[in-house]
């Protein structure tokens, strides 16, 4: 029973489904009916009779014509088409093929709407149609005055066209010629081509205003300003290479016999009034003028340069070539005293060499100038590298040269230090002697014989032949540092000695009372006698802040006040 009323619903569900489908289809097909209806009682009929009215012909009739048989075939022959289309997918509806019916519906709806745009697109035309002899009667009316003008110019400005009036004259006459056939195409009701008529006019009159505004200055510059400046030009050029200049490398004469040649060819142009190549190649050729003027320029101040700076660059050559002479002079005499380090000898002969290639390459430079092969900005330009070149090597000359002057005074400087530093010595040892110490301790005695052996080993390296003054600054560090150290060191012991004097004559108040203290200085004693000042510092500064906290600062501060 279940299954009964599954089946049965199933069925019903199935005939609504289609029925909607159906109904679907039935009002899409009302609804391309009443579109195609609509086109049918379009007024095409109505807009076509009102350029029947006109007098056609040409392709004005040919439009019409056209527009006329495209409607009578839509009425009669498409339109027909599509409603049996229709009636098509109705039956396919009726037998539940409705993918048919869709499909037939689709292109139904695609062919009305074909149908559609054919119809605006030809009321769009014919309303073109009936504006266009209006329109293009006003457009050549606003024409007509330019003849005139164009006319009156040639007549009252004929010496600025020249041969070329008669063939502006022609010009004027074709557009003449233009208007007469528009009137006469509008006469015979051709439109269409008496509006093309219309354009070809304004286009033409639009290019032949253009030629008229040009011309002038063109032909003026073509017939007379240019090849004047060219002659001007060539004078020009003559009078330089009479003056010495290296003029004809550039190639200047033939260029300008060229552009003499190119604007005989523009003006025959002109005179036919052809503009367009040359109004081109005007502006190039008077940038190109420019441009040589602006090199004969550089060529003038390069020569000016040239003449100027060569003598004087000559002398400085020279003037560096003794000064070098002069080091390598000295360098000899140097070699006799002193043994030179290789970079000093490499750096003469790199020297040397750069000055043999800068006075070659002069001489080549000097050589080009008085062939008159190479062009005098070239040559100022390898001037002025060479120049700097010079300027370095004499740059790095004079730092030779005070390597060299270092050398020397490095001698005397390394002298002066042995003396200084002797008489330092000798006061440490005068100090020794006046301070009535029991002795010297045999630490002293080796740093100060040390000092003065390292002051012996300079001076044997000073009197060395040839002298290395690498050997005579590393022995004279050496040196500097021992009698240093044996400066500290021996002051060091006269300010302990004598601090230990203080100490025990300051304790000595306080001996006949402590026991403790009294032993104690005489340890001290002891030591002050054994020559060990430090100990006998040491031994007395504790035994006395033992009895009298602070007695020490006290006394380190009296020995630092002035007396008086």
């Amino acid at each position: 029973m279940g299954y009964v009323i599954a089946v049965i619903l199933t069925l019903i569900v199935f005939i609504i489904y289609g029925l909607l489908l159906r109904k679907k289809v039935y009002d899409a097909v009302d609804r391309l009916e009443s579109w195609k209806m609509q086109i049918t009682n379009r007024p095409v009929t109505e807009e076509l009779a009102k350029i029947k009215n006109l007098n056609l012909s040409g392709e004005t009739q040919e439009k019409f014509e056209s527009w006329r048989e495209e409607w009578d075939d839509i009425l009669a022959k498409q339109l027909p088409d599509l409603e049996e289309g229709l009636f098509d997918a109705e039956e396919y509806a009726d037998k539940y093929r409705f993918r048919s019916a869709k499909k037939v519906t689709n292109e139904v709806e695609e062919r009305l709407q074909s149908i559609e745009n054919s119809i605006n697109g030809m009321f769009d035309e014919v309303d073109t149609l009936l504006h266009s002899e209006e329109n293009s009667r006003k457009d050549i009316e606003a024409l007509q005055p330019n003849i005139k003008e164009f006319r009156k110019k040639l007549l009252q400005q004929r010496h600025r066209y020249g041969k070329a009036e008669v063939r502006f004259e022609m010009q004027i006459d074709e557009l003449e010629e233009l208007m007469l056939k528009y009137y006469q195409l509008v006469e015979q009701g051709d439109y269409f081509e008496a509006q093309s008529v219309v354009q070809e006019t304004k286009e033409k009159m639009e290019q032949l205003e253009e030629k008229l505004e040009e011309f002038p200055a063109l032909y003026k510059a073509c017939h007379q300003e240019l090849p004047s400046e060219l002659d001007d030009l060539q004078a020009g050029i003559r009078q330089m290479k009479e003056d010495g200049y290296h003029i004809e490398l550039f190639g200047f004469d033939k260029e300008i016999q060229n552009y003499q040649e190119e604007l005989l060819g523009f003006v025959s142009s002109l005179e036919k009034a052809e503009l367009d190549n040359v109004k081109s190649r005007v502006p190039e050729i008077e940038e190109r003028i420019q441009e040589i003027y602006s090199e004969l320029e550089k060529e003038a101040i390069a020569k000016n340069y040239i003449d100027h700076h060569q003598p004087q660059l000559y002398k400085q050559l020279q003037t560096t070539k003794e000064d070098m002479k002069e080091t390598k002079n000295e360098l000899e005499r140097l070699q006799d005293t002193y043994q030179l380090e290789d970079k000093d000898l490499e750096m003469h002969m790199s020297l040397e060499k750069w000055l043999s290639l800068l006075t070659k390459h002069f001489d080549e430079l000097k050589t080009n100038m008085e062939k008159e092969e190479t062009a005098h900005s070239s040559i100022r330009s390898d001037l002025e590298n060479w120049e700097t070149q010079l300027a370095e090597l004499v740059d790095q000359h004079e730092q030779f040269k005070e390597r060299l002057y270092n050398l020397r005074k490095g001698e005397r400087e390394a002298s002066d230090h042995i003396n200084e530093m002797k008489k330092e010595l000798l006061t440490v040892h005068r100090k020794l002697q006046k301070s009535n110490l029991p002795g010297v301790p045999v630490y002293i005695r080796d740093v100060l014989q040390a000092a003065t052996e390292a002051l012996a080993k300079v001076e044997e390296h000073l009197d060395c032949q040839p002298l290395d003054m690498a050997k005579v600054h590393e022995s004279l560090d050496h040196a500097k540092k021992e009698a240093s150290k044996a400066k500290e060191q021996t002051e060091l012991l006269l300010d302990q000695a004598h601090m230990a004097e203080q100490v025990i004559q300051y304790a000595n108040r306080y001996r006949s009372k402590d026991p403790f203290l009294a032993a104690k200085l005489a340890e001290s004693e002891g030591a002050f006698r054994s020559y060990e000042y430090d100990v006998a510092l040491e031994q007395a500064s504790a035994a006395l802040e033992n009895v009298e906290p602070g007695a020490l600062q006290r006394i380190e501060s009296n020995m630092k006040t002035p007396v008086g």
